[in-house]
């Protein structure tokens, strides 16, 4: 059969599906067969499911949130610091805290 014949078979009203037949069984009593490949989820399968769902976006950051900020630095601290790898901007921020600890801003030179 072409898409052709199936469609002018469609706006016919006609199908392949014998709807005597399925009426019949209906009346019957009889269920529909199960589809194996997709069973039913259990409940244990949803709660499961539910588990995995992730919302999109980032994560909700625990405690204060960071903020954002651009500043100029040297290449060779810029380079060292990316080249330490994923996190690397954690990674300054850390050293930048750890400086913070035993100084204030104010002994730097400007």
């Amino acid at each position: 059969m072409t898409l052709e014949e199936m469609r002018a078979a469609c706006a016919r009203g006609e199908s392949k599906t014998d709807w005597a037949r399925v009426r019949a069984a209906i009346a019957r009593g009889e269920e529909p067969a199960e589809d194996e490949d997709a069973p039913d989820a259990s409940a244990e399968m949803r709660a499961h499911l539910n588990t995995l769902k992730r919302k999109r976006g980032r994560p909700p950051v625990s405690g204060e949130p960071r903020i954002a900020i651009a500043f100029r630095c040297d290449p060779y601290v810029l380079a060292a610091f990316r080249a330490s790898g994923p996190g690397w901007q954690t990674r300054m921020n850390a050293a930048l805290a750890d400086w913070l600890k035993g100084h204030t801003p104010a002994e730097l030179p400007v």
